[in-house]
Order: C-alpha cells, then sequence, then structure tokens
C-alpha cells in the first residue's frame, strides 16, 4: 500500500499552508479521511481546498484584461 499521487499532492497542500501561515499541520493530517483505490493506493477524501487570490493586479489571474486576438 502507497500514497497516490492525488494523497500525495494533498499532504503537500497541506505542508504549504501550514508554512504559510505559520499553523501546526498535525490537525489537518488527522482529519484527512483515506480509502484504499483500485490500485491499492491511499486516496484522501476529504483534501484541503485552495485558496487562489484573484484581485491581484498583474497575476496570472487577471489576463482577461489584458488579452489581444482571439483568446
Amino acid at each position: 500500500m502507497r500514497f497516490s499521487k492525488q494523497a500525495m499532492g494533498a499532504i503537500m497542500m497541506a505542508l504549504q499552508n501550514s508554512i504559510l501561515e505559520q499553523t501546526d499541520i498535525v490537525p489537518v493530517l488527522t482529519s484527512f479521511n483515506f480509502q484504499l483505490n483500485d490500485q491499492e493506493e491511499l486516496v484522501v477524501l476529504n483534501p484541503p481546498s485552495a485558496r487562489v487570490l484573484s484581485e491581484v493586479e498583474g497575476s496570472v489571474f487577471d489576463e482577461n484584461n489584458k488579452t489581444v486576438g482571439s483568446d
């Protein structure tokens, strides 16, 4: 049994969020619910959500204001 790519991504997101917000990662990890998939890999059923700041001027998320042509 091993982590799926999805589970590894969930763990990495939790770690990154913990570092950025300077919070403890343990409560997030202990709240994860795991399940085995068909390949006998662990999958996280409740991964952390990502927050995207779309108000940052000049970011890649602001491209609709600066596009040219037929995007």
